[in-house]
């Protein structure tokens, strides 16, 4: 990797003048002389010389790479001007995944409560969570994701008490999540709402002696129907219910109690309640107590969400696991009072929220902490993100306001088609074609910005086959797979042949597992997005070159050796794409 081997010889030369800095390498801008460099403004204050001076002593003090052609200092900037050959040949290498390392990173996404169907909100997190899993794998890490199922929370409880209480029965003729989510909107629509809390309490209670398991995997079933349908993947579902019959909050609290940051006041407004003091991990906090254990003995779900990052991370054990009967997932397995222990043991753990459950997930670092496991705190991550609108439009689940995933779905396929029925009307199979790029849609649109930034999702930006789009990349990979197809035979590959033209797109290609990492070390897939949209245009660009009005980029027809160094190519930038797309958890089509 071009990048990562210049920035450690900028190290390695650096210590040499007394700074153990690591700096970054990009790609030089196209009015520059060089392909990479570096900019050193940033060390003019900590060695007291001028930037120019600074690249004089750092260009004389590198061992530099084989691959570097030449070192051009520019204004404040060290720039690098990579051999053509080298260049072209690290452009035509076969990517592959990176060796495994030791370690297990555990991801937890999607837990949509089992109450109704999935809706728009739902679809980011599970982009986000699915998309990050794949990239981490790739990048040589050992994953297992894990999807929470909170049967005994208050949102199951009020569904299948509406289930029961307008003695509704299902005709089979829409979804079961769909057909549940309109009884649980009706019952908070029902006037007489107040007045059926003793019902809802019943329920929730029969829920958390695990009595209404299947009634409950019902609603479960349906929504993974939807999750398949998104290409979602999962290895573990933990149900709250057998967390509860564990006793995992119990046995977390006692490893809690052993530190004196957690304790029980005997005046003042907590009194007789077990409460955390969080401010010593936790700095600036105007109340600094959190309550763990009500004065009346109720756990809060703070509580909850420590006991089960507790047993991620191997200090609790007693949960089992055995295989998860299920049409969608084959390899699934759901934990299980007669299956059989399993702990993750996870060194690092990613949980992705929604940023309003910033503050909950810093108390479960926190607690790791107070706990004695420092290292631990620190490999508990929590992947924030805004929320979605959809054509500008907030969702509300309760009040019924929401679009359903499923709907998504359906509407970008038919969109879709009409497009593909436009463009090529003697596409082979366009009903599924439609369906590749209506997942490309809306995936792409979910990861592509940073996850911090709220999204609004427009059909027609996310189906186009222009701009920043999922339909953009699916497009350029159909078209280089278009031109493989019809190459037929090949002979040798004549690097000497090599135009501008070639350089550039193989600088475009060198970059991808640069990406990769980069997504996998800083855990948001829209770096990796972004590089995708980024490889696309710069294939665009090559593939309509002219030169005084003819192209000067022919592929089929060029002359021989030529002809096989484009085609090599178009062949990397196609698996590129193919292979990127799919760590996105996006199909790449043949033909659109």
């Amino acid at each position: 990797m071009v990048r990562r081997a210049l920035e450690e010889a900028i190290h390695q030369a650096l210590k040499e003048m007394g700074l153990d800095l690591r700096l970054t390498v990009a790609k030089a801008p196209k009015d520059k002389p060089g392909d990479y460099g570096v900019p050193l403004f940033a060390l003019a204050k900590e060695l007291r010389k001028p930037p120019q001076a600074i690249a004089g002593e750092l260009e004389a003090r590198l061992d530099l790479p084989p691959f570097v052609e030449e070192v051009i200092p520019v204004g404040g900037y060290l720039n690098f001007r990579i051999r053509t050959e080298d260049l072209l040949k690290e452009a035509l290498r076969p990517k592959e995944p990176f060796p495994k390392r030791e370690g297990l990173v555990l991801i937890e996404h999607t837990s949509v409560n089992p109450n109704k169907e999935l809706h728009v909100g739902h679809l980011r997190n599970i982009a986000l969570g699915d998309s990050l899993a794949r990239i981490l794998y790739y990048a040589g890490r050992r994953v297992l994701v894990l999807n929470y199922i909170d049967d005994t929370g208050r949102q199951a409880a009020e569904t299948l008490f509406a289930l029961r209480h307008y003695r509704l029965t299902w005709d089979g003729k829409e979804k079961y999540d769909h057909f549940a989510g309109k009884a649980y909107v009706r019952l908070h629509q029902d006037p007489e709402y107040p007045n059926l809390q003793w019902g809802i309490e019943e329920v929730l209670h029969a829920l958390e002696r695990g009595e209404l398991r299947e009634d409950v995997n019902r609603i479960l079933l349906a929504q993974m129907a939807t999750m398949k349908a998104l290409n979602a993947h999962y290895d573990l579902l933990v149900w709250e219910s057998d967390i509860v019959r564990a006793g995992l909050l119990e046995k977390a609290l006692r490893i809690l109690e052993q530190s004196p940051h957690v304790f029980r006041p005997t005046e003042g407004k907590y009194a007789g309640a077990l409460v955390m003091d969080a401010s010593p991990f936790i700095p600036g906090l105007e109340d600094p107590y959190f309550v763990l254990v009500r004065s009346g003995g109720a756990a809060t779900y703070y509580a909850k969400d420590i006991a089960f990052q507790f047993w991620k991370m191997g200090l609790l054990e007693g949960l089992y696991f055995q295989p998860y009967e299920n049409p969608y997932y084959p390899t699934l397995r759901t934990s299980a009072p007669e299956g059989e222990p399993y702990t993750p043991r996870a060194r690092e753990t990613i949980n992705v929220i929604d940023v309003r459950q910033s503050h909950p997930q810093a108390l479960v670092r926190a607690a790791l902490a107070l706990a004695g496991h420092l290292e631990l705190a620190e490999g508990a991550f929590h992947l924030a993100y805004e929320t979605v609108l959809l054509e500008g439009k907030q969702m509300s689940g309760r009040k019924g306001l929401a679009v359903s995933v499923d709907e998504v779905l359906e509407e970008a396929e038919r969109r879709a088609l009409a497009v593909i029925e436009e463009k090529n009307p003697d596409h082979p199979a366009k009903e599924e074609a439609a369906r590749m790029v209506a997942l490309g849609a809306i995936r792409f649109a979910m990861v592509k910005t940073e996850p911090r930034k709220q999204i609004d999702f427009r059909y027609a930006e996310a189906l186009s086959f222009e701009g920043d789009t999922g339909p953009y990349v699916q497009y350029a990979h159909a078209r280089a797979h278009s031109i493989l197809r019809k190459a037929g035979e090949w002979g040798e590959i004549d690097l000497a042949q090599a135009t501008p033209y070639e350089r550039e797109l193989a600088l475009a290609l060198l970059d991808f597992e640069e990406a990769v990492l980069e997504a996998a070390e800083e855990k948001t897939p829209h770096v990796l997005a972004q590089y995708l949209l980024d490889l696309s245009a710069s294939w665009n660009a090559y593939y309509n070159a002219k030169e005084d009005g003819r192209p000067a980029t022919p592929v089929l027809t060029a002359p021989p050796g030529l002809r096989e160094l484009r085609l090599g190519l178009v062949r990397s930038l196609q698996e590129t794409l193919k292979t990127g797309l799919s760590l996105l958890g996006i199909p790449a089509p043949e033909v659109m």
